[in-house]
């Protein structure tokens, strides 16, 4: 039998070859139905399950770079108000070392003047014994050329030490006490 025959022979129009047989309909319905139920219950909950971890993950992934940044910010402006302190302590500790330099050298200032002052103390009375001592020795010269002096004009000796000094100590004490002038000194000789 001829397919167009059997066509005709069920009443179906032999003019539409392209529509299917009833039950090969009936059969696409129910495996279309079955397949839009499969679709329907497991892929698309499936796909909008992975959709949906995907957006999270997408949203996620931008909270976490806000975070991030946030983060940075927050530690770019703690090492910014760490670096201003650094600097601060840094000055700080510039000034008290000026201020103790300024201290040292003072203080060094004050001892090398105490020093000074002491040796110039110590200089001042060294000098004042060696003065002394030059007087004495002055003294002691001047009453024995005095005292050759006088023994050459009186033409007597005046080699006793006691007398000697006696004269000469009265004959110095009358010079610094102003009663014998110099000149008159040289007059009388």
């Amino acid at each position: 039998m001829h397919p167009a025959s059997v066509v005709a022979a069920e009443g179906f129009p032999s003019g539409f070859p392209l529509l299917p047989q009833p039950a090969e309909m009936i059969v696409g319905l129910i495996a279309f139905a079955i397949l839009y139920w499969l679709v329907k219950s497991k892929v698309v909950p499936n796909m909008e399950k992975l959709y949906a971890e995907r957006t999270a993950a997408i949203e996620g992934g931008m909270q976490q770079a806000e975070e991030a940044q946030q983060q940075a910010q927050a530690a770019l402006e703690q090492y910014n108000a760490q670096l201003a302190e650094a600097r601060a302590e840094a000055a700080r500790i510039r000034e008290e070392a000026r201020e103790q330099g300024a201290a040292i050298i003072a203080e060094l200032r004050g001892q090398a003047q105490t020093e000074a002052n002491r040796i110039t103390e110590a200089a001042h009375k060294q000098i004042e014994a060696e003065r002394q001592q030059a007087v004495v020795q002055l003294r002691s010269e001047v009453g024995r050329l005095s005292t050759d002096l006088a023994s050459r004009i009186v033409g007597e000796s005046l080699e006793d030490e006691t007398r000697q000094r006696g004269i000469v100590d009265r004959f110095l004490a009358d010079l610094e006490s102003g009663s014998i002038k110099p000149e008159k000194v040289g007059e009388g000789a």
